[in-house]
């Protein structure tokens, strides 16, 4: 049964529509995150669950409670910034308490509560420092504290982590889905950052246009993408030709040697046809590990180190494969200019429609 249930939402501005029937079921406890480019329109999806914008047409509801058009402060919503958008004048203690006060608590329910808040976001040293006192990372964890404080039914996070630094930001989210955990609540998550949608929600919904052309598990997102978009918006892919050989059979030509895909592989063929088979970096390896693996020969062009990754650009025929493998101590790697074979299952790879 959806906590949250958004049934054929439109927003229009003017003649421009920005998000298009839009439906969607959030579970109790649930994490999601709305991934998408820049004016996708998934901010405009989470302003209308906040209450800042009204949908043009469709309904949201919460708790079996249609909020469609209840005025933002009644729906007992938190909501997180990319700004931070802390009260200046105010130290954290403050700040945090704000919306218990105007909800009418009583001072010793309010101190109990703001104390229970810092010590969760591990800031309860800081409780007289001002926000200008503070870095990034610690402004943000005081604004979802305050966010939360009035244990809101659902939690709005609209990219809370674009702002800060890379290792802050790693740190933040890990941070943000143990607490989301603990407490158990309702969380929608904005962010157009592929690694940070993936590294934390149970779903995400992919965006293009103002649709969902998209929702799943990280892992059904990225390994099984079911429309081009996503495929080529999420991770890394390397394109090739194929010819459709026997789509009865669901076997391609690649470069002159036949290929049997799983039925599963993606898009209906057609015999004939011209189709795009793409892979994942770290679908290739060096030896061949099935006997229908199949296998490619190229130069490499880059070897780049990553740490526990080495990712080396390889010139196969007339293109360049992007190639992702784990760096092994004792394992030597190819050098730059050298000859290679590299070799993919069948099973790992993707068709596209051309």
């Amino acid at each position: 049964m959806s906590f949250l249930t958004l049934e054929s939402v439109s927003k229009s501005f003017g003649a421009n529509t920005v998000v298009k029937e839009f439906d969607l079921g959030v579970r109790k406890g649930e994490f999601i995150s709305f991934l998408g480019p820049s004016g996708c329109g998934k901010t405009t999806v989470l302003r209308m669950v906040a209450g800042f914008e009204t949908p043009t047409s469709g309904a949201i509801t919460i708790d079996g409670e249609d909020v469609t058009m209840l005025p933002a402060n009644k729906r007992r919503i938190g909501m997180v910034f990319q700004a931070y958008a802390l009260f200046p004048n105010m130290n954290v203690y403050d700040n945090v308490a704000f919306g218990l006060k105007i909800n009418g608590m009583d001072n010793a329910a309010v101190d109990r509560r703001v104390r229970d808040m810092l010590d969760m976001i591990a800031l309860g040293h800081l409780a007289d420092r001002y926000p200008y006192q503070m870095s990034g990372g610690q402004q943000q964890r005081v604004a979802l504290a305050r966010a939360l404080a009035p244990q809101p039914r659902v939690l709005l996070l609209d990219e809370p982590l674009s702002a800060l630094d890379a290792k802050i930001r790693l740190s933040l989210r890990e941070d943000i889905r143990k607490i989301q955990r603990e407490l158990g609540i309702t969380t929608v998550f904005v962010t157009h950052d592929q690694e940070e949608a993936l590294s934390i929600s149970d779903r995400v919904i992919v965006m293009n246009k103002g649709r969902a052309d998209q929702m799943g598990t990280p892992s059904e997102i990225y390994n099984r993408p079911k429309t081009r978009f996503v495929a080529e918006f999420v991770g890394t892919l390397n394109m090739f030709d194929a010819r459709v050989a026997d789509a009865g059979a669901n076997r391609l030509n690649l470069a002159g040697r036949d290929i049997a895909l799983p039925s599963s592989s993606g898009a209906a063929l057609r015999n004939g046809e011209t189709v795009k088979l793409a892979l994942r970096p770290e679908a290739f390896y060096l030896d061949a590990q099935r006997p229908d693996d199949v296998p490619l020969e190229g130069r490499v062009q880059h070897m780049g180190f990553h740490g526990s990754i080495i990712r080396a650009k390889v010139t196969v025929g007339e293109q360049t494969v992007t190639i992702d493998m784990f760096n092994q101590a004792n394992v030597a790697m190819p050098s730059v200019g050298e000859p290679i074979k590299l070799y993919f299952s069948p099973a790992d790879a993707l068709v596209l429609a051309a």
